[in-house]
């Protein structure tokens, strides 16, 4: 069934970085009829691509430091093992042109190929953000900056390349703690036969 919502007033309620939107609105309910009307806020921040990448030659895979503001009171500090990722915000620029712009500004490499893992929204309590993650092909070998970023956007990130179980080890610890690598690591132990017969496997 498809349900109904009616949008009774909208209006911006903060504008800087991001962009706050406010709602007034209500909805059917599944018991039948209508919710009374309430107000809920949206964080608006755009949509996002992220992408996992991983050296089938040498089983490796590339991470991410960097500092996140969402992070400050979280155990272990605001400095995070993350992904390539990065907001769409060019207009008609697809999902894949974004990841391979961002690998190139992030990691310094190129993609050799990607694969789609998923589209998924990221805290859809509070934001309307959602991320496309994917598993990109790279050569690890080609990787010779390990502090990279655009400055003029403030990135200061340095490049990790571990081995793949390494990797899981830093999830199954808890030092990897954001979404996007949680489940892309999770999708290439899933997944990892695959890629071999599309990549070729790492040696023995």
């Amino acid at each position: 069934m498809n349900y109904q919502f009616e949008i009774l007033d909208q209006s911006i309620g903060y504008r800087g970085f991001f962009r706050m939107e406010k709602y007034r609105l209500r909805h059917e309910l599944f018991a039948g009829g209508w919710s009374s009307a309430m107000t809920r806020e949206c964080l608006e921040r755009g949509h996002a691509v992220a992408v996992l990448l991983y050296d089938p030659a040498s089983d490796q895979v590339v991470l991410l430091e960097q500092f996140r503001i969402g992070a400050l009171e979280f155990p272990g500090g605001p400095w995070l093992l993350e992904i390539v990722a990065g907001i769409i915000d060019h207009p008609g620029e697809t999902t894949e042109e974004v990841a391979r712009r961002e690998t190139t500004e992030e990691a310094g490499c190129q993609l050799l190929d990607v694969i789609p893992i998923c589209h998924y929204l990221v805290s859809p309590g509070g934001t309307s953000e959602s991320i496309t993650l994917f598993c990109g092909r790279v050569d690890a070998a080609t990787i010779t900056r390990h502090i990279c970023g655009v400055a003029s956007e403030h990135e200061d990130i340095r490049l990790q390349v571990v081995s793949r179980r390494e990797a899981l080890d830093l999830l199954h610890s808890g030092r990897i703690n954001s979404a996007a690598p949680i489940i892309a690591l999770q999708w290439l132990e899933l997944n990892r036969a695959t890629l071999q017969e599309r990549w070729g496997s790492a040696p023995a």
